[in-house]
């Protein structure tokens, strides 16, 4: 009898030590599966997942415009006063609902190009007027219709994961051409996506032709999206410091008087992006930008939460479910004598134009395929390791403390 308990403590220890060490191995072997699944599914190339959503988003994206009405110009052109401006908004239009077009794939160096044609559809529920308001000036759709972006030429991330998705050419160059040194480079992603295994520590680089610039957003904090843990990456105030409080930023500065001798921060100046018109781009409302750029405008109310650029990233695959960005348009207005209404003008505006809030969010449906492709999996293979390794030493520790107990009593 005392042979039999004994034999069934030892078994029943014996069975939970394989338990934990099941479990034990299950972790590795688990995390070597799933990141083999992710290599292969992240690749942009025919038949995976990441290139099924590349190729056209399921995610409705809204380009959301508010104009800057000046209520005061007579004063501002008489008196040089300062501009008190309004804001009319939002005017709504869904854009990149267009696939991808002339997609080709390169298996020599592992690249796919393509071009992002642009649309836009006005959404009057989602809008508080017309297009054809009278203040609006330009129509918007039209300026944005008909257009395409790129060619972009990224890497499919076939040899190395590492690079998928992150640009190679845009337009046929490397570099664009606006900027001295290395701000001239094209770095990174255009932000749809990251190459996977996103850890908080990166500094997520991407591609901007809406700036022509390339520009990072670095780590905030967890989110959970539709049930899906998501990080999210903001675009931090350095990133539009002057070369004073951030030297890496001294080759944005390519004028000297606008910018006070560099010494201005949150405006940048594109105009050799836009063939020579005098346009700055801030983020709404001149957030993050040095008071000198807001003082002559009045009606100006710069919000966090309302005006900052923000990706929300899986960090499994890399892929952006969310995402927000924010910038404003202003156009540079100085004392011209030979141009009536601008030479009574005693000192140069930077005028806001409009801002702009283009944002997209991973739809119910995208969602919830999503969490039983990806993360359901992860965290159901995670729920089976735990349990076995608990299991396991609880029903070794117990078996064997009983075992000991049972010796111990024999003994005496």
């Amino acid at each position: 009898m005392g042979c039999d308990r004994n034999c069934g403590l030892i078994t029943g220890a014996v069975i939970g030590a394989v338990l934990a060490v099941f479990g034990g191995i299950l972790m590795p072997v688990g995390d070597m599966l799933i990141e083999k699944t992710i290599k292969k599914e992240v690749v942009l190339e025919e038949g995976t997942i990441a290139f099924k959503n590349w190729v056209k988003t399921g995610t409705d994206v809204y380009r959301q415009f508010w104009i800057y009405d000046v209520q005061n110009p007579q004063e501002v052109m008489v008196n040089s006063s300062n501009i008190k401006v309004k804001q009319r908004g939002p005017y709504t239009y869904r854009v990149r609902y267009l696939a991808k077009d002339n997609i080709t794939q390169d298996p020599e160096d592992h690249t796919v190009s393509f071009v992002q044609p642009n649309g836009a559809i006005f959404e009057p529920s989602l809008s508080v007027g017309t297009e054809n308001d009278t203040f609006t000036v330009l129509n918007l759709a039209v300026a944005y219709n008909n257009t395409a972006d790129g060619v972009y030429k990224v890497f499919n991330g076939k040899d190395n994961i590492s690079n998928v998705a992150i640009i190679d050419t845009y337009k046929g160059k490397k570099n664009l051409s606006f900027w001295p040194s290395y701000c001239d480079m094209i770095n990174g992603t255009d932000a749809a996506s990251f190459p996977p295994f996103v850890e908080k520590t990166r500094v997520l680089q991407f591609f901007s032709s809406d700036i022509c610039r390339s520009i990072y957003a670095i780590f905030e904090s967890d989110i959970n999206l539709k049930g899906i843990p998501v990080y999210r990456f903001v675009l931090p105030s350095k990133a539009f410091a002057s070369p004073v409080q951030n030297p890496d930023n001294h080759c944005f500065c390519t004028e000297k008087v606008i910018s006070k001798n560099c010494t201005s921060y949150g405006v940048l100046d594109i105009s050799k992006c836009k063939e020579g018109r005098p346009v700055y781009i801030s983020l709404p409302h001149f957030l993050h930008a040095s008071p000198d750029a807001s003082e002559p405008i009045e009606g100006l109310n710069p919000n966090e939460e309302e005006h900052r650029t923000y990706l929300d990233v899986e960090p499994i695959t890399g892929f952006t479910l969310r995402f927000a960005k924010r910038l404003q348009v202003n156009m540079l207005v100085k004392p011209a004598r030979k141009i009536e209404a601008l030479k009574s003008l005693k000192r140069n505006y930077l005028v806001p134009i409009l801002w702009l809030n283009e944002t997209g969010t991973i739809g119910d449906e995208k969602a919830e395929m999503f969490r039983k492709q990806v993360t359901g999996k992860i965290n159901l293979l995670g729920l089976v390791e735990m349990i076995l390794l608990s299991v396991g030493v609880v029903m070794f520790v117990a078996f064997m403390i009983s075992y000991c107990a049972c010796r111990s009593k024999k003994v005496k």
